[in-house]
């Protein structure tokens, strides 16, 4: 017969391992980031984010180094800049050099789109490192970033 276990309790043998603590937290972030965009996103989501905040900071790109630059899988970067551009936020163009390539721009309208999704942003930044201090949030970030940087080494072979 099965018993009632409160939802929150967790196994003592899983409760502190990093794995499980860093997917709870991505599970955490992710609801509040799907929440921010929904209540506030006009519809766009963080794919959208990523591919506008990219443009605004590297200049006009191929669809394929958009891609890879955001790691968003290459049929759905194309099926967002759709999206993007019948909102007309940014612009594609062929490639003079490689006429089989998109070049994409973001428009004035999508730097200002850009500008107004960076506040929603901030305001889950906010949400979620809001149990700690500033200097623990630059703490956990720069050990994130430590995290990450060893993947990336390992993945160089």
């Amino acid at each position: 017969m099965p018993t009632d276990h409160p939802p929150s309790r967790t196994p003592a043998r899983i409760k502190d391992r990093p794995t499980w603590l860093i997917s709870r937290t991505f599970a955490r972030s992710s609801g509040l980031l799907a929440a921010g965009f929904e209540s506030y996103g006009r519809g766009l989501r963080s794919y959208h984010y990523r591919l506008l905040a990219a443009l605004d900071e590297w200049g006009p790109a191929s669809q394929a180094d958009l891609g890879r630059g955001t790691g968003i899988d290459r049929s759905d970067v194309t099926a967002v800049l759709s999206e993007l551009e019948s909102l007309r936020l940014v612009e594609r163009s062929v490639d003079p050099d490689h006429r089989r390539r998109n070049i994409v721009t973001i428009t004035p309208a999508g730097v200002e789109q850009l500008l107004e999704l960076d506040n929603v942003i901030d305001g889950i930044q906010e949400q979620v490192l809001k149990p700690l201090t500033n200097a623990q949030r630059r703490q956990f970030i720069a050990l994130m970033m430590k995290l990450l940087a060893a993947e990336d080494e390992s993945s160089k072979g």
